[in-house]
């Protein structure tokens, strides 16, 4: 099977990107073979995240719900369809945390992402990618069926901008570029932008923030309208 014939499988199915790598190591326990990534983003509508000023409002909350449950159906489709040509895949859920550590889930999206050459890790640590800027949520499918990248890695970074930075109400984030040769060196402080998040918990349940990304000029949200 060609890596164009699951492209175009998973955008029919709604993906916005499809990208493919290999990982240095499975990360499931005792399924070493899973070493191969497929890497989805669906993106998000410029017009609800024109909704946030200032504060998460309750459509974007909604959206990003509803984008995540997306994601989660584009890898049960692609799952099967996989397992159906005789591989063996595991879906990582749109939005995902541990039990016993609520900053990190099963895998980064990040991480395979970037090895797929979607895009960059930006300074408030989400994902930028050239089409869509950092408005794309993602999910990932490990399998063991041989997919190499096929797009090289994207090495440009944020450089001096500090719009992010600037805009966090809480001051978060540390304003650095990220760090390939320490891809796990935090960008910015994970329980303080939690707990921040928890205050907008009246727009729905759950935590929201997304003001970082709102302000990203790589987003290119804000345009006048004639």
């Amino acid at each position: 099977m060609s890596h164009k014939i699951l492209e175009e499988l998973l955008k029919s199915k709604g993906a916005s990107l499809v990208g493919f790598c290999k990982l240095d190591a499975s990360p499931i326990k005792n399924q070493p073979h899973l070493r191969y990534a497929i890497s989805i983003a669906v993106k998000l509508s410029d017009s609800v995240l024109r909704t946030i000023d200032k504060r998460p409002s309750i459509m974007y909350f909604q959206h990003y719900r509803t984008v995540n449950y997306k994601l989660d159906q584009i890898c049960l489709d692609c799952v099967k369809y996989l397992e159906d040509k005789g591989f063996d895949a595991f879906p990582i859920a749109g939005s995902q945390s541990k039990p016993t550590d609520k900053f990190s889930g099963v895998f980064q999206h990040k991480t395979a992402a970037r090895l797929a050459g979607l895009g960059y890790i930006g300074k408030n640590s989400m994902f930028i990618t050239p089409e869509y800027g950092s408005k794309v949520r993602l999910a990932t499918i490990l399998t063991d069926m041989p997919l190499e990248s096929t797009k090289p890695i994207i090495h440009q970074n944020c450089g001096d901008c500090t719009i992010c930075q600037k805009a966090c109400p809480v001051g978060c984030i540390y304003g650095d570029n990220f760090n390939e040769e320490n891809p796990h060196l935090e960008l910015f402080d994970k329980e303080k932008c939690s707990n921040h998040m928890k205050t907008y918990q009246d727009v729905g349940r759950g935590a929201v923030c997304g003001l970082c990304f709102r302000a990203c000029p790589k987003n290119k949200l804000d345009k006048s309208f004639d």
